[in-house]
């Protein structure tokens, strides 16, 4: 006899590193064995876990005005769907994951609706855009955040919150690499004991991919000539399709460099340094205790827009939490291929940089609380569902 339809559950995770979590979640549902039936925007990955998608997270993962006003019509009817199945289905609960001018507009309407919402990973509205702490305040039910210092700023304006700590303290710590481990696929990928091994992390997002990849593949090519012996690996994100990425390579390129899709906290660990396109990359980059140089490329009006918008001096994940220039950052017109080469070969030639470097990043974890993130976000769904 089949178990009878547990409760629905409207649940956004629109890009990389929110189908992680959303793939984390499920699981921990399916684990306690609470029959939930969710439905959204998600992965592949998700839908085998029996998630129903509503559309692909992949569709989705675009950032800045001008990128979302070209992929509005894929967006928009995701939204519209998400809408109207709602409308009809009522599901019990909304779990809405970072993605915010989506979220927060579909948050509206599912108020309006009466389902009550969950907010996991926040809005950085402490940073910049601080006036939508208002409408968060009339339609999320709870927000539930991972840094500390958002939970002040949240009960500051008195938001219901939880902090539940981040979930990437337990990915870091399954993903642990040892120092026999790292040496082993190193060498799997071609990378000798005395040489460097560089990543390159263009992003997660088409638009990314766009205004960063090849700025990163020039770079490499410029620490080369510079650095003969260094060796380089692209990490494709979890929502793009690797030869998609080889596609965009130039077609005599004469470096040493391998294009590989893995568990990006275990390859990050095999990297001596990183070039990293701005993002959760950062966070992750940052608790693999590697060091990098952080990039930002979009389109001119965005960023110019971005910088008139953003307060404070960093705008990497890493920086942020920890309050200082740990690791350089290049914005826009700054993040040319020399500069990039430049800052990757003072961490080759300087050993004691590199060193201090990691040891500040090695920080990092002691900031984000302790581990047990997903378990806390399905406590608040499970405390709803009853």
């Amino acid at each position: 006899m089949n178990e009878p339809k547990g409760p629905e559950v409207l649940l956004v995770a629109a890009e990389a590193s929110s189908e992680l979590y959303g793939r984390r979640i499920i699981e921990e549902t399916n684990k306690r064995g609470m029959n939930v039936q969710f439905f959204g925007i998600g992965s592949q990955a998700m839908a085998a876990l029996d998630f129903d998608l509503v559309e692909k997270s992949e569709n989705m993962a675009v950032v800045g005005l001008f990128e979302v006003i070209a992929h509005w019509k894929v967006i928009s009817q995701a939204f519209r769907n998400l809408v109207s199945r709602a409308q009809k289905e009522k599901p019990k609960v909304a779990l809405l994951i970072d993605y915010p001018d989506f979220n927060l507009r579909l948050a509206k309407k599912l108020h309006g609706i009466k389902i009550p919402v969950l907010y996991f990973i926040s809005p950085q509205v402490w940073a910049w855009r601080t006036g939508r702490v208002h409408l968060i305040k009339k339609i999320i039910s709870r927000m539930l955040v991972v840094f500390p210092f958002e939970k002040d700023f949240y009960e500051k304006f008195n938001v219901p919150v939880s902090f539940v700590g981040h979930p990437l303290l337990d990915e870091i710590k399954n993903a642990k690499v040892s120092v026999s481990e790292r040496q082993i696929q190193r060498k799997h990928f071609g990378v000798n004991d005395d040489q460097f091994l560089v990543g390159l992390l263009p992003g997660s997002r088409t638009s990314e991919l766009k205004y960063n990849f090849q700025t990163q593949i020039q770079a490499a090519i410029e620490i080369s000539k510079r650095k003969p012996n260094v060796q380089f690996l692209i990490l494709v994100a979890p929502t793009l399709e690797i030869q998609r990425v080889k596609d965009l390579l130039p077609l005599d390129l004469k470096i040493s460099l391998r294009v590989i899709k893995d568990e990006p906290l275990k390859v990050l660990q095999l990297c001596d340094a990183c070039i990293v396109a701005s993002g959760t990359a950062t966070l992750m980059t940052g608790l693999a205790e590697t060091p990098m140089v952080i990039m930002y490329k979009m389109n001119a009006m965005t960023g110019f827009l971005a910088r008139k918008l953003v307060s404070g001096s960093f705008f990497g994940m890493a920086n942020l939490i920890l309050g200082e220039g740990v690791v350089p950052e290049l914005f826009q017109g700054e993040a040319t291929p020399e500069n990039l080469a430049t800052e990757i070969i003072k961490f080759i030639d300087d050993k004691n940089y590199r060193e201090k470097t990691k040891a500040k990043l090695n920080q990092i974890k002691d900031k984000l609380g302790s581990g047990g993130a997903i378990e806390r976000v399905v406590n608040e769904l499970e405390r709803i569902l009853k």
